[in-house]
């Protein structure tokens, strides 16, 4: 029998530090949690010295699995700088220090977003969206780690990216609600890119493409139908993530959403 999800928080949309998300997700009753590595204008370093310690032994102590490292930096800079410039060598930089703090707390995923700055717009972009990709899929793949994607391309744009990448550890990171903001369908996107899709998916929810305080399956999201649909094409993910935002502190709206995770879990 197919176990089911576990459920797991995205540390970067709660309140408090990266040793407050791990115990805010002890708290929630959470199994999981993905962190992000932090910077300027982005919360803590996670690599900061002492952190990654300190934080694999709060997770062990805890019973919370550490499950991916997210470089949302890279929003900031942009993945697709062109190749030789400074940008370039900094994307590179944060990617290695992404990739070894995974490994150094033991999660078995890191994820690269690609939005404003790291957006995804033109075919020029893509191919170097593609080749910056591949070769952080090569790192990765020597580290046994996988490295995933998470964008808002169209179903064919987004194949087109992995059959670029073509690289065995590397995977499109799934949203609920990205593809909604951004017009595209996503029963069509898991469709034509589940091959791709990593264990983990992101649950968020919204209305008219804003996530702001709608309960998980009270916006417009298709939640429901699009985790049945991945379940149907390609077997019930690891772990469902939720990242609806809860910075502001209400963790009632936390746990009533957590609650309705966990339903769709074991649907």
């Amino acid at each position: 029998m197919t176990p089911s999800p576990l459920v797991g928080l995205a540390g970067w949309r709660l309140p408090g530090d990266h040793f407050g998300a791990v115990e805010l997700t002890r708290r929630t009753g959470v199994e999981g949690l993905q962190l992000d590595l932090g910077g300027p204008g982005r919360g803590p370093r996670l690599d900061a010295p002492g952190t990654v310690d300190r934080l694999r032994e709060d997770g062990a102590r805890h019973r919370v699995r550490l499950l991916a490292v997210a470089g949302n930096t890279l929003n900031d800079i942009g993945l697709h700088a062109p190749e030789g410039s400074r940008d370039a060598l900094r994307v590179r930089r944060v990617l290695i220090r992404v990739l070894d703090t995974a490994l150094a707390l033991g999660a078995p995923l890191a994820f690269v977003p690609s939005f404003r700055r790291s957006a995804i717009g033109d075919p020029q972009q893509l191919r170097r969206t593609a080749a910056v990709l591949a070769w952080a899929a090569g790192e990765a793949q020597a580290r046994g780690l996988l490295l995933a994607s998470e964008n808002d391309l169209d179903p064919r744009r987004a194949r087109t990216l992995a059959e670029e990448v073509a690289a065995p550890a590397f995977r499109l990171l799934l949203d609920t609600y990205n593809p909604r903001v951004a017009g595209v369908d996503v029963l069509a996107l898991i469709d034509a890119t589940h091959p791709w899709i990593a264990p983990q998916i992101h649950l968020k929810d919204g209305t008219n493409g804003v996530v702001a305080r709608d309960l998980l399956g009270d916006g417009d999201g298709p939640v429901r139908a699009a985790v049945h649909a991945l379940a149907a094409r390609a077997g019930p993910p690891e772990a469902l993530v939720l990242e609806n935002d809860y910075r502001d502190g209400d963790l009632r709206r936390l746990a009533l959403d957590v609650a309705r995770v966990r339903a769709l879990a074991s649907s």
